[in-house]
């Protein structure tokens, strides 16, 4: 009995290794990895209902929410609720503006949201789109509405704005914050747009120039045959600069100096907030109340002009731009007192190369095709103001260095151009 107990105990210790084999550790691997599975997919399924419950107030927060700019929305509603009951254009227009508002720079902060979905390319060409949305749905509103000179003087004076405005705030404020060193950027970039801008000027200067000397073959039917032959080239010539700058030479618009100890930093700020369908979403909803504030905007413009004493050139050079622009402002200073005047030239020159090269072009082609008689003769007074305005741009940047007085030069520059179109009388193309 001894014997046989002995060696019922000895085959059970012969046993035991075997349970530690591979094959044996594998199955027992097998097991506990099914275990921590099931018990992170339980933990995952309650993570995920509670994140359905509360990623839609999150994406509400983020965009309707967080921002001060926000409380500017009521305006809006109020806005329509007074072109029913008033009829007042004056206050309508007015709180138009208000309520446009924050509905730009919100759409302006989706379209970057949605840029960390699609890559640099696509993410440039909604820029493209998007970024100047507000001005290419007021103006589409007032080519509906016949108002073509209406579109042209709020599209130019988006590219004074952004030239001027925009930029001599960010150099000014940047200057100040920087006042110890010289503030560089990428002068191949800048050279870049500078040229875009004046093939720009080439194409608006023409069919005036064509206007005004009387030289057409066939008067008022050349000018515009000229212009929509030359918006067509235009937006060639932008969709090749797309491919130029986001493909063929990335390097070319590279920051001028990088800080890799803040490369950290910089990552953790570019984490999206939003998914993907809810940037798209909010993209949407946000399209759809600038059309919506846009119509009630344009009809208020010439009811406006007449209560308020303004001429209509100065509501659509002045005032209608600072609303298109809100976000550009905002974030090109943001980005200036940061010294990233990089980002600041592509917010600033960018959107003025856009304006000029894709929004104007593509609105000579939806007037086009509406047939309305959209053409790129900004009459002799406007296409000088952006010829003298590009030149002087044009010249600031060609050192590649930036300081507040360079800044406080172009804020004067956009002082003098308000003051020219508040005395300045819009006359029609038979009244010359």
């Amino acid at each position: 009995m001894g014997a046989i107990q002995e060696k019922v105990e000895l085959d059970f210790d012969e046993d035991t290794p075997f349970s530690s084999s591979p094959s044996g550790r594998k199955a027992l691997a097998f097991d506990s990895e099914i275990t921590h599975v099931l018990s992170r997919a339980n933990s995952g399924n309650s993570w995920i209902h509670k994140q359905m419950r509360i990623k839609p107030f999150q994406s509400i927060y983020s965009v309707l929410i967080k921002a001060k700019i926000n409380l500017l929305l009521p305006f809006g509603p109020l806005a329509i609720l007074l072109h029913y009951v008033t009829r007042k254009h004056g206050w309508v227009f007015f709180f138009s503006l208000l309520g446009i508002t924050p509905l730009a720079e919100r759409l302006g902060y989706i379209t970057e949201q949605l840029a960390f979905f699609t890559g640099p390319t696509v993410g440039g060409l909604l820029n493209a789109t998007f970024g100047n949305a507000t001005e290419m749905i007021i103006s589409i509103y007032a080519l509906k509405n016949g108002m073509i000179r209406v579109v042209q003087q709020s599209l130019l004076g988006s590219i004074l704005s952004n030239m001027l405005l925009v930029l001599g705030c960010s150099f000014f404020c940047g200057g100040i914050i920087h006042n110890k060193k010289v503030q560089h950027f990428n002068k191949s970039a800048a050279v870049v747009n500078s040229g875009l801008l004046l093939m720009a000027v080439m194409g608006l200067m023409f069919p005036a120039v064509l206007h005004f000397t009387h030289t057409e073959v066939h008067f008022g039917k050349s000018e515009l045959a000229l212009s929509r032959f030359s918006s067509c080239i235009m937006l060639v010539a932008y969709a090749s600069y797309l491919f130029f700058q986001l493909r063929s030479q990335q390097n070319l618009y590279s920051p001028v100096e990088e800080d890799e100890g803040n490369n950290e930093d910089s990552d953790e700020e570019e984490a999206p907030e939003l998914t993907q369908w809810e940037a798209i979403g909010w993209l949407a909803v946000l399209t759809a109340g600038i059309s919506v504030l846009s119509g009630y905007l344009v009809d208020a413009i010439e009811g406006a002009s007449d209560s308020l004493n303004m001429p209509v050139a100065f509501i659509s050079v002045i005032l209608l731009p600072i609303v298109g622009n809100a976000a550009e402002h905002a974030s090109a200073i943001m980005f200036a007192m940061k010294d990233k005047l990089d980002i600041t030239l592509g917010v600033a020159i960018g959107s003025s190369t856009q304006i000029s090269m894709f929004v104007i072009p593509f609105c000579v082609v939806v007037g086009w095709c509406m047939g309305q008689e959209m053409d790129l003769n900004f009459q002799l007074f406007e296409t000088a103001t952006l010829f003298i305005t590009v030149l002087v741009v044009a010249f600031l940047l060609q050192e590649g260095t930036s300081n507040y007085f360079k800044g406080l030069m172009l804020i004067l520059c956009y002082l003098i151009v308000a003051a020219s179109f508040f005395v300045h009388v819009d006359l029609s193309n038979g009244e010359w």
